[in-house]
Order: C-alpha cells, then sequence, then structure tokens
C-alpha cells in the first residue's frame, strides 16, 4: 500500500511545507469562523494570499526529484491557485464580486481531482476515502455557486470558513504520506 501513495503522489523532503501550509488554512478557518464581522473583502484577499502559497507549495511538490505520476495534477493546481490568488489580490472589488465563483472553481476541480486519484488508486484498501473527499469538495464548490448566485454573504462567510478547515485538514493529512522513508 505504502508504494502505491509513492507512485501516484510521490515522495518529498518539503513534506513539512505542505504540512505548515494546511495547519494554516486550518487556523485561518477558524479565525474566520469566529471573527466574520471582519469583512468579505478582508476574508477574499486573505484567500487569495493563501491560494499564492498554497499554488508555490503545489509548484515545489511538482517539481521535487522523488515525485509520483501524479506530479501533473499538483501542477496544473498550482498553476491555477496562483492565477486565482493573483486575481484576488489584485482587485478588491473583482474579488468580492467574484470571490464565490473563484472558490467553487477551485472546489469543484479538487473535488475531480480526488475523485480521479480515487478511481486510480481503486487497489488500495481505503481508496473510497479519496472518492467521499472528492464528492464532499464538489458538493462545497456547489454551495459556493448557489451562494454566489444568491449574493448570500453569510452563506458565502460560512461556507468559506468551513472550507479552509477541511482543506487544511485534508492537505495536512496528506502531507504524511508524502513524507520520505530514511533507511539506515
Amino acid at each position: 500500500m505504502k508504494t502505491l501513495i509513492e507512485k501516484f503522489w510521490g515522495q518529498t523532503r518539503y513534506w513539512w511545507v505542505i504540512l505548515c501550509a494546511g495547519i494554516l488554512m486550518v487556523i485561518c478557518g477558524f479565525a474566520y469562523w469566529f471573527w466574520p464581522v471582519a469583512g468579505y473583502a478582508v476574508a477574499s484577499q486573505i484567500f487569495g494570499w493563501l491560494l499564492l502559497l498554497v499554488g508555490i507549495v503545489q509548484l515545489l511538490v511538482a517539481s521535487g526529484p522523488n515525485r509520483g505520476s501524479g506530479w501533473g495534477w499538483w501542477l496544473a493546481g498550482g498553476v491555477i491557485d496562483i492565477f486565482i490568488g493573483f486575481m484576488l489580490v489584485r482587485s478588491i472589488v473583482l474579488s468580492e464580486m467574484v470571490f464565490p465563483y473563484f472558490i467553487a472553481f477551485i472546489f469543484i476541480y479538487w473535488g475531480i481531482s480526488a475523485v480521479c486519484s480515487a478511481v486510480v488508486q481503486s487497489g488500495r484498501r481505503y481508496w473510497w476515502l479519496y472518492l467521499v473527499n472528492g464528492i464532499l469538495l464538489m458538493l462545497i464548490g456547489f454551495f459556493f455557486i448557489e451562494a454566489g448566485w444568491l449574493q448570500d454573504m453569510a452563506m458565502t462567510s460560512f461556507l468559506t470558513s468551513l472550507a479552509f478547515i477541511y482543506w487544511g485538514f485534508s492537505i495536512a493529512m496528506l502531507s504524511y504520506d508524502m513524507k520520505p522513508v530514511y533507511r539506515r
């Protein structure tokens, strides 16, 4: 089972950077949950900066020497995250208008990616966890589309905090599978 994870996700000595990004996303999710008055514009800016950080981390993983066969997903995800993060950071007015749609696109993309990972890893013992993760991520994405269509800032704020927490835990747990095993 461990060799299947190594072939698909790869191993990197920068696994701790992925762990730190996941922890940072969880902390930001809880902060936004407890202080929603901080503002809709602030949330979109924070999310934009976090997307830039996560995108850079994904590019580092994709360019590592021990990358697995799934490195293309990391590369594509990193480029998309950096682009969307840059757009959100660049313009506050734009980020307020399209914030739910950008987040919906990201979560639907990561949901499709997780479902594809589940299909590829169907021989693994817990392949169905990737499938459930993908379905949940796509469901969150569709809820963001509804929140944007209804122009419901409260729903978007609630979904954003839940998404940060969920996504941060997912990334943090994945980082442990990417930790290289050193043999003596």
